[in-house]
């Protein structure tokens, strides 16, 4: 094939749909549901021409689109990026496939919080995803950790549900926008405790409560809820590229706004490239310029290669 995408975001399928639309054979390999955060999140707000859409309406309309143009969507997971005389070899669980180039479109996963009983509890009151678990906890209590725009979206979709959501945020001012933050503080069931972090998520089969520790002033508090949502950010996951291409400190892959990365004919789009603003808008951009860039790669091969 000409292209390989791995990850299946906006990213991914748009450089999908770019590649396709070049003459490009393409195909895009996705280990989980195709869409990445975009499946997974409420509503969408921010996407120049579309006022509000979900987000699994915008992932199941690109997902579409890239099929429609004759994108193959591989269900499987790259587990190794090898480069070749040939171009790359990518090899998953069930064989290999030979791309001449390859967008690496995998995306970022949330962060840990590393405190004790997280991962005891992970699956049992500990999630990483409200759109995906919220309806678990209809009726109960719950608490939100983080202070972004993730955190408060999470909140407010929980408010909706649940029937008290104490939003948990070691400082005392929200990284968040003000819109977000406005609507926040407007539900009556949603609290706000600045200040404050997790010392222990603690619990029998499921979550009961947390430990809080105060940041401002001494001691601590609990807090008895029925489940935790951990929304503090993202971290690369670019375990794959390893040795293969170059990273900034915390690991997000250095490419330009040409999207290539430091080995030829690899490109970087998303949320996995070290930039300043990572959205649904910045990962289609990053999907349109790398599947024309790796168009342009082609292009200089030599025609027997």
């Amino acid at each position: 094939m000409d292209i390989g995408i791995i990850g299946s975001g906006a990213a991914g399928l748009t450089a999908a749909v770019y590649a396709r639309r070049a003459g490009l054979d393409a195909a895009v390999f996705e280990r989980g549901i195709y869409g990445g955060q975009i499946a997974i999140t409420n509503e969408v707000e921010n996407y120049p021409a579309v006022e509000r859409i979900t987000g699994a309406e915008l992932a199941m309309q690109l997902y579409q689109q890239a099929k429609a143009l004759g994108a193959e969507i591989v269900q499987t997971e790259i587990t190794s990026i090898e480069k070749k005389a040939s171009g790359f070899l990518l090899t998953c669980g069930s064989g290999s496939y030979e791309a001449k180039t390859v967008i690496f479109a995998g995306g970022a996963k949330r962060r840990a919080l590393g405190c004790p009983g997280e991962e005891e509890f992970s699956g049992r009151g500990v999630s990483y995803c409200a759109t995906c678990d919220g309806a678990f906890f209809k009726g109960k209590p719950v608490a939100v950790i983080g202070g972004g725009n993730t955190a408060l979206e999470d909140a407010l979709y929980l408010s909706k549900l649940c029937d008290a959501v104490h939003v948990i945020h070691r400082r005392d001012t929200f990284r968040g926008e003000k819109r977000l933050l406005d609507s926040v503080v407007s539900r009556p069931n949603v609290m706000l405790r600045t200040n404050r972090v997790v010392r222990e998520i603690i619990g029998n089969d499921q979550v009961t409560g947390l430990f809080l520790r105060k940041t401002e002033e001494a001691g601590e508090e609990f807090l008895p809820i029925s489940g935790v949502f951990v929304a503090i950010g993202y971290e690369p996951d670019n375990g794959i590229l390893s040795g293969l291409a170059a990273t900034d400190a915390a690991g997000y892959i250095l490419a330009g706004e040409d999207c290539l990365t430091s080995c030829p004919g690899l490109f970087a789009a998303g949320d996995c490239r070290a930039k300043p603003l990572r959205q649904i808008v910045t990962a289609a951009a990053d999907g349109a310029v790398a599947a024309f860039q790796a168009g342009q790669y082609l292009t200089q091969l030599p025609t027997s290669f």
